[in-house]
């Protein structure tokens, strides 16, 4: 049997192409992927500036600050009472409404006591001149509404109302206006007395 032959013009340029293809760099190989690292820890996160809705920054909460009578409120120094610390503002109407009510509460139960922080912007001779068609018993502090008291939630609303317990430690919390029967029935259910259980007015009062 005769060999089959390619025609030239055929081998020629299958030839040409060969070459071609050797001289062409290989693609290079697709990256490998990268070996999976080791799990880190997760980072512990950046304390809050303001507590999560609900809680306050600290349960046992400090507060130190000038009153408008020109003395000094120190939270801890009255350890072994209720305190009914209360913010609000002179241009709040449901303040205005609680006021009377939180003001009889701490003349008449010698268990509570009020502290009053006004949140607003206010001259204290302003704040003096509205407190006497307004008058309370219990003391007034005006709170630097740029630097609040960082123990406590910065207020949503107003008014925004914390009761300490006699150790020191949040008790409960309200957000809007309450009453001196919501008040003690919150030191009720943490276990302090229920309501007219101490009617008394304090001593000197």
């Amino acid at each position: 049997m005769t060999p089959r032959r390619y025609a030239p013009t055929l081998v020629l340029p299958l030839l040409a192409l060969a070459l071609a293809a050797c001289d062409r760099p290989a693609p290079a190989p697709p990256a490998a992927p990268e070996a999976p690292k080791p799990a880190q820890p997760a980072a512990a996160p950046d304390a809050p500036t303001a507590a999560p809705e609900g809680a306050a920054p600290s349960d046992t909460p400090e507060l130190n600050i000038a009153t408008l009578d020109k003395g000094q409120y120190d939270l801890a120094a009255h350890r072994g009472k209720w305190v009914v610390v209360n913010f609000w503002a002179t241009w709040c109407a449901p303040c205005l409404k609680e006021m009377p009510e939180l003001s009889a509460m701490d003349a008449m139960r010698e268990h509570i006591e009020v502290i009053g922080l006004a949140y607003e912007e206010i001259e204290p001779a302003d704040m003096r001149a509205f407190l006497k068609t307004h008058p309370v018993v219990y003391p007034i502090a005006i709170v630097d509404t740029y630097d609040p008291p960082k123990a406590f939630e910065t207020p949503r609303g107003l008014p925004m109302t914390y009761l300490i317990g006699p150790d020191g430690k949040v008790a409960d919390k309200f957000l809007g206006p309450v009453t001196a029967a919501m008040i003690e029935g919150a030191i009720a259910k943490a276990g302090g007395p229920k309501p007219g259980e101490s009617v008394e007015a304090k001593a000197g009062t």
